[in-house]
């Protein structure tokens, strides 16, 4: 088990992590979810004991590491730039790690070809990393972190340079790997689908902060505060500051959205009402959806998908639909808003009503 107890740190004039706590445990996956600069790779180098706290404490199977020199750590990390030895070739690359802690030859061979062939790396072995693409590189090097059983393995943005589809079969792999070997396995990601697709446990980071760590799919559909539900959304998710009234949400006193049933005890006041870009659309997705009148900014085609940017009710918002739709700026439509998704905040950013169907359901 992994403890972080109270840590911070500071450099110079800059807080890159605020006071944190947090608690991983062995076997399991454990994503840090947050935009670039939200402090997920100070995190992590504090994690590995590549970097020292400022204050607290890091407490390892019982053990206060702290000071520990990640030379003398159960650690494997792997970064978005992808580090290999130049002048070794895939193969010693890959065994290194096993070498340097003294396996034998045939315990070496077996699990280099192992994760060789994960990897997609056999016809490479010989080649030195100068002579492989990027995604192959970064490959090899994730090879490296698999072969060397680490008890902590520390996975910063690693697919991001890899090819879709191995990205989708490592994504499933990975977890699994380190799961069974069970070490604790911490992926970094700037992107909320990752998130999802890896499952386990999501800590949402935010300028140095966690806002709210818990099973991943328990903190997409019930964000504790405005801060993770707009860090676990993309496209960004769509905000109007309304004031309830009776049995409405209103706009300067002009009604906008009704109340749903699941938030008809809030009192009434002023909060900020959002729900993501999926739960927009063209056509009336249930009995309880409020339609609006909007004009169309843009409509991006993205494949099978349309994101289309609009004006209503006085902000901007951004519709996901299935399908093409290529709608000329300036156009007028009806849209809907699916209310059994809506998500509530007070005016200090607190999530409310998370009890009724706001929270269920992607």
């Amino acid at each position: 088990m992994l403890e972080l107890k109270n840590i911070t740190k500071v450099v110079g004039a800059e807080t890159h992590i605020y006071p944190t706590d947090l608690v991983l445990q062995r076997g399991s996956l454990n994503v840090l979810l947050g935009p670039t600069l939200s402090g997920k790779t100070s995190l992590m180098r504090l994690m590995a004991g590549l970097d020292r706290p400022t204050t607290g404490t890091i407490i390892f199977d019982g053990k206060d590491v702290t000071g520990v020199r990640v030379q003398d750590r159960s650690v494997a990390m792997v970064y978005q730039q992808f580090i290999n030895y130049p002048a070794m070739t895939v193969y010693e690359n890959i065994a290194s790690p096993m070498r340097i802690s003294g396996k034998d030859k045939a315990t070496i061979d077996r699990e280099v070809r192992k994760a060789a062939e994960l990897m997609k790396l056999t016809p490479y072995l010989e080649r030195l990393p100068l002579n492989l693409s990027g995604g192959q590189q970064q490959r090899t090097a994730l090879a490296r972190a698999i072969v060397k059983n680490a008890s902590l393995v520390l996975l910063d943005e690693p697919l991001a340079n890899l090819d879709y589809k191995l990205r989708e079969e490592l994504r499933e792999e990975l977890p699994k790997l380190f799961a069974a070997a069970g070490s604790i396995f911490v992926y970094a990601t700037t992107e909320p689908t990752e998130a999802l697709l890896l499952g386990g446990h999501t800590a949402t980071m935010n300028r140095g902060r966690i806002s709210q760590f818990g099973p991943t799919i328990s903190v997409y559909r019930k964000p504790a505060d405005i801060v993770t539900a707009q860090t676990f959304a993309d496209p960004p998710l769509n905000t109007i500051d309304l004031v309830k009234s009776g049995n409405g949400f209103e706009r300067e006193g002009v009604a906008v959205l009704p109340v749903p049933s699941h938030l008809s005890a809030l009192a009434d006041g002023p909060y900020t009402v959002a729900f993501h870009p999926h739960h927009l659309s063209l056509a009336s997705p249930h009995a309880t959806a409020a339609m609006l009148k909007a004009r169309v900014n843009i409509s991006e085609i993205a494949g099978s998908e349309s994101f289309i940017h609009v004006d209503c009710a006085g902000t901007r918002w951004v519709m996901l639909e299935h399908g093409i739709h290529d709608l000329d700026e300036n156009t007028a439509i009806d849209l809907f808003v699916d209310t059994r998704h809506l998500m509530v905040f007070s005016a200090d950013g607190r999530a409310i009503g998370h009890d009724g169907p706001a929270g269920q359901g992607a």
